[in-house]
C-alpha cells in the first residue's frame, strides 16, 4: 500500500549503536485538505479552502486498497487558485523548525528534498502580459479604449497589483494591434492551406456619423473537411451607394489575403442596386475565373428574403397591430384593468393560458408572439367592456379577423427564422424546404381578401425573385445531399412551378453537369486515393510484359463490340446521381460522408467540398428578428475597427486553441500589416 507522500527523519546514533528505525511523518499538505468517505470503496481529499476533490484511495479487486499520495495536492496549492496558500509559508517555517531538532545529520540534500515549496506560490508579475490581456479583454467584451484611463479602472488595478503602472491609450491600442497582426498570420496560414475555394458574405453596417462598413466573412472546408468562417476584413465605404463601392471592398479583400483565383461565390445581407451587381460582376471577371458562368458568383440571403417579406406584412397591417398593441396597454398598465381581465376570463372559462404582454417594436418575433397571445383571449376583450364600462376600443370581428391572417403569415416565417436560429450554419436541404414551405403557403393564400391581397402579392415577388437569382446555388446544394439528390429538387419544382417543372429541373441538372466537367479540367491534388490507382497501373504493366496479344484480325472483333454492347461508361456525377438514396433516419453529416467517398469520386467530393460552404445564410442568429439595420457599437472607432471586429472573432471561435502549433509564425509577408481606412 502507498502512504501519502512518505517523510523519515533519522535519529543520530553513536557508533556501533544500531540505527533507529525511521519514523513516518504526515505530509504539511495535510493542515490543508481533509479525507472524506464518497462510497465505502473510495475516498477522496477535498480542500478546506475551496472544497475541490482530488483522489486519494480506491478499493482494488483484490480487496487491498490504492492510495494516490500527495504530489497532486501540492500542485494545487502550488498553483495559489485558492486561499489555501495564505499562510502556508508561516506554517511551514513553523514546521522547518520543529523538525530542526530531530533532523540533525541528515544530509543537507535531504533538507532541501522537504523545504517548504513556498516560493512557487509567489507569482512573478509580468507587466507586459498584463497590458496584452488588458488589450484582449478589451477587444473581447467592446470595452472603449479610454476605460484604462478611467480612475476607477486604474484604482482596481493598483489594488489588485500595486507594480502595475499606468498605461495611456496609445500603448493599450499598439497592443491590440499587435494581437490582430499575430492572429491574423494563423488565419493566413490556415487560409494558404485550403484545398478547394472560398465563399464570401458581405453584410454593410451603418455607424451613428452615416458611414458605411463592409464586413466581409470568407467560408469555406479546410483541409481536414472542417468548414471555417472568419471575418477577413471591414472596408469603410464612405458612399455605399455608389455602383462600385463593394467592388471596392471585396477588391480589399481578395488582394489581402491572396484569394484573387480562388473566390467561388458571393452572399449579399442587404440589398443591392442591379448597376452594383454588374459593376461588381465585371471586377470579379478581371482576375477570378467565374465558374458556371458566374451563375453561382453572387447571391441573396435567404434570411434576408424572409426578413423583407415580413416588413411587408407588418406594413400592411400596421393599424390593426397598433390597435392591439393599444388594448393590451390598456389592460397591463392598470393593476384595476389586469384584475378585472382575469376575472372576467375565469368567468368565461377560457382555456388559453397565455398572458398578455408588449412587443418590442424591433424585434418582429415578440409582435407575432404578442398578437397570437391576443388573438387566443379575443373573447375576454369583446366582453371587457361588462367589467369596465368606461373601455370602448374592443377589437372587431373584422379586426380579430384581420389578426388571424396576419399570424398565418408570419407564422411560416417565424418558424423558419426559428431553425436559423437554433443553427448557426443551416444545412441546404433545410433552406430549401423552408421557401418551398412560404412559397406554397403564398401560392394558397386567398387572394379575394382585400387586406390579404395588400401584401401576399409584394411577398410573392419577392420569395420569387429569390428563387430565380438563387434557386441554382439551393438546388445544387441540395443535390449534393446523399440523401436527396435530385429527386428532392424534381418534386418541389412540379409543386411550384406545375407544367413548367422540366424546365427548371432541366436547368439544374444542365448547371450540375456543367459544373462537374469545370472541376473534371482542374488538377486533381495529390492524395492517398489517387496513389492506389497507379498501383494498378503498374501491376497491369508488368502483367502485360509477360507476354503480348497480337492485334492482327481483332478489328472487326472490335466494331463488333462496339455494336453490340449496351454498358456505356458513366461519369462519377451520373454515376452518383443513379445510386440509391441514402435512408433518412440517421443525422447525416454530408461533408463527412463525401470525405468518405474521395477515393469512389475523386472530383465529385471537390465539388461537394466546395459547394457545401456556400452560405446560404449569413445572418447573425441575435439580429434574425431584428425590423432595423444593424449598427455599430458606440465604442467603435475608424482606425481600430478592422482589428477590433477580426481579432474578437477570431478569438471567440477557439483560433489559439485549435491552432496553437501556429503560434510560432512570424509576422511577414502581409499586404496590408496595418489597418486599412479608405477615405
Amino acid at each position: 500500500m502507498e502512504i501519502p507522500e512518505e517523510k523519515y527523519q533519522l535519529t543520530p546514533v553513536e557508533n556501533n549503536a544500531k540505527p533507529a528505525r525511521r519514523r513516518k511523518t504526515k505530509s504539511h499538505v495535510w493542515k490543508y485538505f481533509t479525507v472524506e468517505s464518497i462510497s465505502p470503496e473510495c475516498k477522496r481529499a477535498f480542500c478546506n479552502t475551496c472544497r475541490k476533490s482530488f483522489a486519494y484511495s480506491m478499493v482494488q479487486e483484490n480487496g487491498g486498497s490504492k492510495v494516490a499520495g500527495t504530489s497532486h495536492l501540492k500542485r494545487h496549492l502550488e498553483k495559489g487558485t485558492c486561499g489555501a496558500t495564505a499562510g502556508l509559508d508561516n506554517n511551514n517555517e513553523g514546521d522547518d523548525q520543529n523538525a530542526s531538532g530531530a533532523s540533525t545529520g541528515v544530509s543537507e540534500s535531504r533538507k532541501r528534498r522537504y523545504r517548504s515549496p513556498s516560493s512557487a506560490y509567489m507569482a512573478v508579475f509580468n507587466p507586459d502580459v498584463c497590458r496584452q490581456d488588458i488589450a484582449r479583454m478589451i477587444i473581447m467584451h467592446d470595452y472603449p479604449l479610454d476605460m484604462v484611463e478611467h480612475p476607477g479602472f486604474q484604482s482596481f488595478v493598483q489594488s489588485l497589483q500595486p507594480q502595475f503602472g499606468a498605461v495611456s491609450i496609445d500603448t493599450i491600442q499598439g497592443e491590440c494591434v499587435s494581437s490582430y497582426l499575430s492572429e491574423k498570420q494563423k488565419v493566413m496560414r490556415l487560409i494558404d492551406a485550403m484545398p478547394g475555394r472560398v465563399c464570401l458574405s458581405l453584410d454593410m453596417r451603418m455607424s451613428r456619423n452615416s458611414l458605411a462598413y463592409v464586413f466581409i466573412t470568407g467560408h469555406f472546408t479546410d483541409s481536414n473537411w472542417k468548414t471555417q468562417k472568419w471575418i477577413l476584413n471591414v472596408v469603410l465605404e464612405p458612399y455605399p451607394d455608389s455602383h462600385n463601392a463593394l467592388s471596392h471592398a471585396v477588391a480589399c479583400c481578395l488582394s489581402d489575403w491572396r484569394l484573387e483565383s480562388k473566390l467561388l461565390s458571393l452572399t449579399l445581407n442587404h440589398p443591392v442596386p442591379e448597376a452594383g451587381l454588374e459593376n461588381l460582376r465585371s471586377h470579379l471577371c478581371v482576375k477570378n475565373p467565374l465558374i458556371l458562368k458566374g451563375q453561382l458568383l453572387l447571391g441573396q440571403c435567404i434570411s434576408h428574403t424572409f426578413t423583407a417579406m415580413v416588413n411587408d406584412i407588418l406594413s400592411a397591417g400596421g393599424d390593426i397591430i397598433k390597435k392591439i398593441r393599444d388594448n393590451i396597454k390598456y389592460v397591463t398598465t392598470s393593476e384595476n384593468h389586469g384584475e378585472k381581465f382575469l376575472h372576467l376570463k375565469e368567468q368565461l372559462q377560457v382555456p388559453s393560458e397565455v398572458h398578455l404582454f408588449l412587443d418590442d417594436k424591433s424585434q418582429w418575433n415578440t409582435t407575432y408572439q404578442m398578437l397570437v397571445s391576443a388573438s387566443e383571449l379575443q373573447e375576454v376583450f369583446s366582453c371587457l367592456d361588462t367589467v369596465i364600462p368606461e373601455y370602448k376600443e374592443a377589437p372587431t370581428m373584422e379586426d380579430w379577423k384581420q389578426v388571424e391572417s396576419l399570424c398565418t403569415h408570419l407564422r411560416s416565417l417565424f418558424d423558419a427564422m426559428n431553425l436559423l436560429v437554433s443553427s448557426p450554419s443551416p444545412p441546404a436541404i433545410t433552406l430549401f424546404q423552408e421557401g418551398f414551405r412560404i412559397q406554397t403557403t403564398i401560392a394558397c393564400a386567398a387572394t379575394g381578401d382585400p387586406f390579404i391581397g395588400s401584401f401576399i402579392k409584394s411577398m410573392q415577388e419577392k420569395i420569387d425573385k429569390y428563387w430565380k437569382e438563387c434557386g441554382l446555388i439551393l438546388a445544387i446544394s441540395v443535390v449534393m445531399d446523399p440523401r436527396f439528390k435530385m429527386k428532392l429538387v424534381e418534386f418541389s419544382f412540379s409543386k411550384l412551378f406545375g407544367e413548367e417543372s422540366p424546365l427548371y429541373v432541366k436547368m439544374v441538372d444542365d448547371g450540375l453537369h456543367e459544373l462537374f466537367e469545370e472541376y473534371v479540367a482542374l488538377p486533381l491534388p495529390p492524395s492517398p486515393a489517387y496513389g492506389g490507382d497507379h498501383g494498378n497501373i503498374d501491376r497491369a504493366e508488368e502483367h502485360n510484359q509477360g507476354g503480348s496479344i497480337s492485334e492482327y484480325g481483332l478489328a472487326d472483333f472490335d466494331m463488333y463490340i462496339m455494336e453490340n454492347t449496351t454498358q456505356q461508361f458513366k461519369s462519377e456525377i451520373d454515376q452518383y446521381l443513379d445510386e440509391n438514396l441514402e435512408g433518412r433516419g440517421s443525422n447525416l453529416d454530408v461533408l463527412e460522408w463525401w470525405k468518405q467517398k474521395r477515393s469512389k469520386y475523386p472530383t465529385m467530393s471537390k465539388m461537394a467540398r466546395d459547394i457545401l460552404s456556400i452560405p446560404v445564410s449569413t445572418t447573425l442568429p441575435e439580429s434574425m428578428f431584428s425590423t432595423k439595420p444593424r449598427e455599430l457599437s458606440p465604442n467603435a472607432r475608424s482606425e481600430t475597427l478592422e482589428p477590433f471586429v477580426c481579432t474578437k472573432d477570431w478569438l471567440q471561435h477557439g483560433l489559439t486553441e485549435d491552432f496553437g502549433g501556429l503560434e510560432s509564425l512570424v509576422v511577414s509577408d502581409l499586404s496590408n500589416p496595418a489597418l486599412k481606412v479608405e477615405f
